[in-house]
C-alpha cells in the first residue's frame, strides 16, 4: 500500500492525521448542525468513514479550509 504524507513549509514531512468530531467543532468554532449543513452544501471537507460508526477528517483539509476562509476575508 502507498504511504500518503504531507510535506510542510518548512519542507518536513508528516503523516497525515485524522481529527474526530469534537476536534473539528473546537478547530473551526461552530456547531456540529452548521458543520454538517456546510458538508451538505458542498462548502467543507467531507469526513472519512474509517470503520463501524467511527468518521474522521483529514487534518490538512480542515487546515486548507480554514487558510482559505481567511484568505478570502
Amino acid at each position: 500500500s502507498r504511504r500518503l504524507s504531507t510535506v510542510m513549509p518548512s519542507g518536513n514531512r508528516t503523516q497525515p492525521r485524522f481529527l474526530r468530531l469534537p476536534e473539528v467543532l473546537n478547530l473551526v468554532g461552530v456547531t456540529r448542525s452548521t458543520l454538517y449543513r456546510w458538508m451538505d452544501a458542498g462548502t467543507f471537507p467531507k469526513q472519512i468513514s474509517v470503520g463501524g460508526n467511527t468518521v474522521v477528517w483529514v487534518e490538512s483539509a480542515v487546515t486548507a479550509w480554514m487558510e482559505d476562509q481567511m484568505a478570502s476575508r
